[in-house]
């Protein structure tokens, strides 16, 4: 890795990105962003990575932006005000952080060791799973202190996953939503004492790892057509994707290992062409 943002470790299959700046509470700075992009595509082109473990160092998962480097009427080299370096930050390196994590051909676990703030939501929630510390806390600052609005995705994920009457008042009042009232909500998967939650998220996330390598990017699709889907229309895809993958290598395991009574034993990505 080129930044020492972050850290990133490949074993026995299973990829952990940490957020590693603890004394700042791990920051969405610069060397962050690009940190977290190389090992994305690390993963990409480690075929053996079958999952990943997204968290953070410290009693921090991640505080959002660093807004010490955003002085009043500040400006760069370059004459750029705040918002036109803010933009463009977002533009090269926080966009395409969220979708790449959303698009990884391997499952995403997301294990929120601490606050969760700012940027630091959306991050989080761009993984397939998130579980949380008991006392882990999830908070939108943008509108209450800063005048601005949620970013990393956080205005799209939080009133698809909460509806838009708690997205609304986390976002206006500026509220700490604790672990538990994320997981009661929905926002999260599980919320789970701090002490367990490396062994919880890495016990998750070898069950992920244990899926067909197709399975992850298909829920994934799946999910998201659904909320534009009529009832109709959405068993209609439902119908299309089994006619396909009925016909997949996965299926006939997976039936196999039901007639023998043990659990399946899918192909890894390295094993798997794509169809």
């Amino acid at each position: 890795m080129t930044s020492t943002s972050v850290m990133f470790e490949v074993a026995d299959g299973m990829a952990t990105l940490t957020l590693n700046e603890p004394s700042r509470f791990n920051p969405i700075s610069t060397g962050m962003q690009k940190g977290c992009l190389e090992a994305l595509e690390r993963v990409r082109e480690d075929t053996s990575v079958r999952a990943l473990i997204l968290t953070g160092s410290g009693k921090a998962f991640c505080s959002g932006a660093d807004l010490s480097a955003f002085g009043p009427d500040q400006r760069d080299e370059a004459g750029r005000s705040a918002g036109c370096i803010i933009g463009d930050m977002m533009a090269q390196a926080g966009n395409p952080l969220v979708a790449g994590l959303r698009s990884l051909p391997v499952p995403v676990v997301c294990a929120v060791n601490g606050v969760a703030a700012g940027g630091g939501v959306g991050l989080a929630l761009a993984a397939d799973i998130v579980i949380a510390a008991r006392s882990a806390y999830f908070y939108l600052p943008f509108a209450p202190a800063l005048g601005l609005v949620p970013d990393m995705g956080a205005s799209w994920a939080m009133p698809r996953a909460i509806g838009r009457a708690r997205s609304m008042g986390l976002t206006l009042l500026g509220h700490r939503l604790p672990a538990e009232d994320a997981a009661r909500w929905g926002l999260i998967w599980a919320c789970v004492d701090d002490a367990m939650l490396v062994d919880d998220s890495r016990r998750t996330a070898r069950q992920l790892s244990e899926l067909p390598p197709h399975a992850i990017q298909e829920v994934r699709e799946l999910h998201q057509a659904s909320e534009g889907n009529s009832l109709t229309a959405q068993m209609a895809v439902e119908m299309d994707r089994q006619r396909e993958l009925a016909d997949r290598p996965a299926f006939a395991e997976g039936v196999r290992a039901f007639l023998e009574k043990r659990k399946p034993r899918f192909a890894a990505r390295s094993q798997v062409e794509t169809p």
